[in-house]
């Protein structure tokens, strides 16, 4: 009856008329960016953070939802009609979406996309409902040495489940950690790291890293692509056979099942549900040889992984305050510009703000489909437009948002020198993705292990003696040592095999 009361209280909140509108227009830009190849949810969030700091915070995190679940929904148009991915959960779908679009199938792979991608995307969010609220009143009985365990386990796990090489990874995150560090120590009112810098007392503001280290550093690695474009190819029946639509259901229900499952984990995420999800249908499949031809499993399973994933990755962020991934990151860090403690106390001291963000993405999952496939001549248009005329105004864009946070040109030299710094990162092969979650975690957790160790008069053996933090460095145990197996490196590396 709670969880009712609950859920009505989140679709009063979810349909008034302000948040409406900015879930709309969340999954409108989340469309619109998942089209255009080579921003994506992470760029485009970073960008738009400055701007939520004028908005209430349950219209803002409503519409920074709505652009990343709503990026994984346009990410497959083009990929499916015009070979090119506009987004990274989307390259696997260029496999066979693009071969059925060929062979005539255009219309059966957009529709096959759709119903998947919202199947996925509101079976994702029953999920967040029903687990929720255990969850929550779970991370209530945590001490600090638990939340210190569980952020360490965030951070492996993090590590374990990034594309790429492991130590790279791992470097990363301790970069992100140290970068945590810079400011004022809040024990001792001692500076660290602030290079005499009096702007720097206070950290370094979470938005300018974001928008430098993922917006600038983009636009520049973009600009040196050479994005090729093949034909497009037009839309006739939107209606899959029953052959199609046969085979296409039970891919969607393992791809949602996968998804869900991979979205919840740190470092998971819509690209790993995607491309774990389509090794698994060929792997299982009795005619491994149709995919990559036009398989409609290949859409399909894809598709639903990374909606499921997307929602489902909203669950560690809401109820336990950890993210986990890159944009769940960018999400805390909103959150902290709106003055909101991430973690379980959300739930019971801003329940319309955490109930109302579940309720729009069931409104949001349908608005996309609404906005999706009546308008793909629209979205496939977008594409006529050179990037070269598209980074100048992102650029611009970026300036005027960090020198609004404070008025202070500070933050835009920081901007930057991080944009500097995220195409660095880029061209030796590191992921922005580790380095953002040690950012945001890495404050959170040196104060979580000095106030266990206050509690504890400075016994270390706090960590072992609670059950809960025991079985979390357990498990974070567990994770270093199957990292080092040589069976995991493989299955590591054939998930993301077809990304390279």
């Amino acid at each position: 009856m709670e969880l009712l009361d609950n859920l009505f209280l989140g679709l009063s909140v979810a349909v008034s008329l302000q948040n409406l509108a900015y879930a709309f227009l969340g999954c409108m830009v989340g469309t619109l960016i998942g089209v255009l190849p080579g921003i994506g949810p992470v760029a485009t969030i970073a960008m738009l953070l400055p701007i939520t700091f004028h908005l209430p915070p349950t219209a803002a995190l409503i519409m920074l939802a709505g652009i990343y679940y709503g990026a994984a929904y346009g990410g497959s148009t083009t990929a499916i009609l015009v070979n090119l991915p506009g987004e990274s959960s989307s390259v696997v779908t260029c496999l066979d979406g693009y071969q059925m679009a060929r062979n005539g199938r255009a219309g059966a792979a957009l529709s096959i996309s759709a119903i998947g991608s919202f199947f996925a995307g509101t079976v994702g969010t029953i999920i967040i409902v029903i687990f929720a609220e255990p969850l929550t009143r779970m991370a209530q009985k945590f001490g600090p040495s638990d939340y210190c365990s569980l952020m360490a386990l965030g951070l492996v796990a993090a590590v374990v489940l990034a594309s790429g090489s492991v130590l790279k990874a791992i470097a990363m995150v301790f970069l992100g950690l140290l970068f945590g560090l810079v400011g004022t120590d809040v024990n001792t009112g001692a500076q660290r790291f602030t290079l005499d810098i009096p702007e720097l007392s206070d950290g370094i503001d979470f938005a300018p890293i974001a928008m430098g280290l993922f917006g600038i550093a983009e636009i520049v690695v973009n600009l040196e692509r050479h994005l090729t474009r093949s034909g497009t190819i037009k839309v006739t029946s939107l209606w899959p056979t029953r052959e199609e639509a046969r085979r296409a259901w039970p891919a969607i229900l393992r791809g949602t099942a996968l998804g869900a499952s991979l979205g919840v984990l740190p470092g998971g995420g819509p690209t790993l549900g995607a491309f774990s999800s389509y090794t698994l249908e060929k792997k299982i499949s009795k005619t491994p040889e149709i995919f990559g031809k036009g398989a409609v499993e290949g859409v399909a399973a894809p598709e639903a992984a990374n909606n499921a994933a997307s929602q489902t990755s909203f669950i560690p962020m809401l109820t336990l305050g950890i993210p986990s991934n890159a944009v769940m990151a960018l999400m805390v860090g909103a959150m902290i510009i709106q003055g909101i403690q991430p973690g379980p106390e959300v739930m019971t001291k801003k329940p319309d703000l955490f109930w109302g963000m579940i309720a729009s993405m069931w409104i949001g999952n349908l608005m996309l489909v609404i906005i999706n496939l009546p308008m793909i001549g629209m979205w496939v248009k977008l594409l006529t437009v050179p990037y070269r005329f598209l980074a100048p105004a992102i650029l611009l864009f970026c300036c005027i948002g960090a020198y609004s946070l404070q008025n202070s040109t500070f933050h835009v030299y920081q901007v930057a020198i991080f944009g500097v710094l995220g195409y660095v990162f880029s061209r030796l092969g590191c992921e922005g993705a580790p380095f953002l979650l040690g950012l945001v975690l890495g404050p959170q957790m040196e104060e979580y292990f000095r106030r266990a160790m206050l509690l504890s008069r400075g016994d270390p053996m706090v960590f072992v003696q609670r059950p809960i933090s025991l079985g979390l460095l357990i498990a974070t145990a567990a994770l270093l040592v199957l990292m080092a197996l040589p069976s995991i490196k493989k299955a590591r590396e054939e998930a993301f095999q077809e990304e390279g």
